[in-house]
């Protein structure tokens, strides 16, 4: 059999495989991260069958879906609602960042991961997974609730946190010297603000650029647009998911919608495909010893993004049943912090067992975050009527 033949066959069983375990979460109402995460540990190096000849495509696939997660993230904001969100919930942000960075950084350390792992691991458990709380938010009918402002905001600045942190991880990972570190981070900071700026005064002109009414067209020059950005980002030692992540910011207006709505497909698809890639260089024997860690992580990650989202909400006089779905909506780690770790584990700045402990930790988050959403109105309203005092009758 060819390499070609070989490699077809084990891309189609892939595929087919994403497929069913798509359904299969479906079924159940959750999210499919973590059986796409499973399908790659199993077919990995160390799984049940080592599928090898797919695995160069599987990595070019893995990159694009990272860059076409983060376009489309990008095409839900506007420039103007990333600051009016930005202004809204800096303070909340940076309860936010201390309360759930501080865990990863610490297991990193006690772990003997140094410096670098703590940077790395801090963004790991810092940063919710923005793809599965929007689903979670449509799916349980709570868009229009008066909490959800809040959680979205908190979410802003967590991917605006998140243009400024890649830059930093991709300097530190990559080794620089203070100085070359220092000049990457003015280079990243200096793409970032001409973008919004662009995006906030001339977004009309980039979106009549990408624009047009053949889809064919359109499709090949948005995705064109999204791949050379984020090429270019990368060579600035930029995040390629952060320059994909602003050149949405900067497509508005109708033709954001419609970049959207054509997008989703093919996102769906290469994002399946870079989690199994995650997954497939992820040794699942390098698991068991870092599960209790993942665990303990999980455990604590999940009480202090339910208070981070309890304090942002009763800051703007939401009830307290409102408070805890605030919580609960953000829980979810996904996306993000597999793209940390991938970015981590590729350029080899960080221990092997690093991407098991992601991988372990956001199977775990993955099935939590939505499984809390749902059950915290039961089980606070039960709370309330277990402490409610008793009526005094005359």
């Amino acid at each position: 059999m060819t390499e070609t033949a070989l490699a077809l066959i084990e891309l189609g069983a892939i595929l087919f495989a994403l497929g069913m375990f798509g359904r299969v979460a479906g079924r159940f109402g959750m999210s499919p991260i973590p059986l796409y995460l499973i399908g790659g540990l199993a077919f990995g190096q160390g799984g049940f069958i080592e599928l090898s000849a797919a695995n160069e495509f599987g990595h070019v696939a893995g990159e694009i879906g990272v860059v076409l997660l983060l376009l489309l993230l990008g095409l839900e904001y506007t420039a103007p609602e990333l600051m009016t969100g930005l202004r809204r919930s800096w303070a909340a942000g940076l309860v936010d960042i201390v309360a759930n960075a501080t865990p990863g950084v610490i297991v990193a350390l006690i772990l003997g991961w140094g410096p670098v792992g703590a940077v790395t691991m801090g963004g790991v458990t810092y940063i919710s997974s923005s793809g599965i709380v929007a689903k979670v938010l449509n799916d349980l009918g709570r868009l229009g609730n008066r909490e959800t402002p809040v959680i979205l905001s908190i979410l802003v600045f967590e991917d605006l946190a998140m243009a400024v942190y890649l830059p930093i991880l991709t300097t530190i990972l990559a080794g620089l010297s203070f100085a070359s570190g220092a000049k990457s981070l003015a280079i990243a900071l200096t793409a970032i603000t001409v973008v919004l700026v662009v995006a906030l005064r001339y977004g009309r002109y980039v979106s009549a650029i990408v624009d047009s009414s053949d889809n064919e067209v359109f499709l090949l020059k948005l995705l064109g647009a999204a791949l050379l950005v984020a090429g270019v980002a990368s060579a600035l030692n930029v995040s390629a998911a952060v320059g994909a992540f602003l050149l949405g910011i900067a497509i508005s207006g109708s033709t954001a919608h419609e970049a959207a709505k054509l997008l989703e497909p093919l996102r769906d698809l290469f994002a399946a495909i870079f989690f199994v890639a995650f997954g497939l260089t992820t040794d699942p024997q390098a698991i068991p010893p870092v599960l209790g860690w993942a665990v303990a992580l999980a455990v604590l990650t999940t009480l202090t993004k339910i208070a981070t989202g309890w304090w942002a909400a009763s800051r703007q006089g939401i009830r307290p049943m409102g408070r805890a779905r605030a919580g609960a909506a953000l829980v979810a780690r996904g996306e993000f912090s597999i793209v940390i770790a991938g970015l981590a584990v590729t350029m080899g700045g960080v221990d092997g067992e690093l991407a098991a402990l992601a991988s372990a930790y956001v199977l775990l988050m993955a099935v939590l975050g939505p499984v809390a959403a749902r059950v915290v109105e039961p089980v606070v309203g039960l709370v309330q009527r277990r402490f409610k005092p008793a009526s005094v009758t005359p």
